[in-house]
């Protein structure tokens, strides 16, 4: 996709410090960042390094200790309707099913039963879970959890969607698929997606752009632009091989 087009999120200065007796803890030093609207940006950094903590700032789970967030130009604070977060521990309720779940969004804003299941039975259509409606997470695959949580998040009328190593937790055959489908869903109905991960093929395979964080405490160490790698992406492909190599000789390794 172009990379030119409409500001939808905009961090400025985020930072984040733990404050305590037994000492402070930098956790996001200092992250500035503009995502374009209908992008899928991937945010890659070591393990422990304080992406989650990012995301959780976006989305309003944290409070920043210092900076200012944006959504399409006007200052934010605290949780936004119009961005929702899909975790990589499946966040939905054991005792409800998939229809249920994926219908609390529009229930919580008061939208009447009737429509709100059509928009749900859309989505989860949409996810490939049509037959599994009535079905509670007991039920359902680790993948097809996810999908409920990704169909949860659309239904939710969120515009930008942040995906917190949302796969990180799948076995390697489900996370293969799992990427696929996220592709597949982008596709058919674009959201501005800001998703986090420390698996560097994932992040080239997934990204309109990669966005690379240092070990804690987290600052941008470099911007890839992936526009010149063709979807659907090939692993074995020279060119991205070539960027797995370039981006794997930039990344710390983790933690001092």
């Amino acid at each position: 996709m172009s990379l030119d087009g409409k500001i939808k999120l905009k961090a400025e200065h985020l930072c984040k410090i733990y404050f305590s007796a037994k000492g402070d803890m930098d956790a996001v030093e200092d992250i500035s960042l503009e995502v374009k609207e209908n992008e899928f940006l991937v945010i890659l950094g070591p393990g422990q390094c304080g992406k989650s903590v990012f995301l959780n700032m976006l989305c309003g789970l944290e409070e920043p200790t210092n900076g200012k967030i944006y959504r399409d130009g006007t200052e934010i604070h605290g949780t936004d309707d119009k961005i929702s977060m899909v975790f990589q521990r499946m966040a939905i309720m054991p005792w409800k099913n998939s229809m249920q779940n994926v219908e609390m969004g529009p229930k919580y804003h008061g939208v009447n039963k009737n429509t709100r299941r059509r928009s749900g039975k859309r989505f989860l259509e949409m996810v490939g879970l049509k037959g599994f409606e009535e079905s509670y997470p007991r039920q359902l695959s680790g993948g097809m959890k996810q999908r409920v949580g990704i169909a949860r998040a659309y239904n939710a009328d969120a515009e930008i969607l942040l995906m917190d190593e949302p796969f990180g937790a799948l076995d390697a055959q489900t996370r293969y698929q799992m990427q696929d489908e996220i592709l597949r869903i982008w596709e058919k109905d674009k959201r501005t997606v800001l998703f986090v991960t420390n698996n560097i093929e994932e992040a080239i395979y997934l990204g309109d752009r990669i966005v690379l964080l240092s070990k804690r405490p987290a600052v941008v160490k470099e911007i890839y632009d992936l526009s010149h790698l063709p979807r659907p992406r090939d692993y074995v492909d020279r060119s991205f091989m070539e960027m797995r190599k370039r981006i794997t000789d930039a990344m710390d390794l983790g933690l001092e």
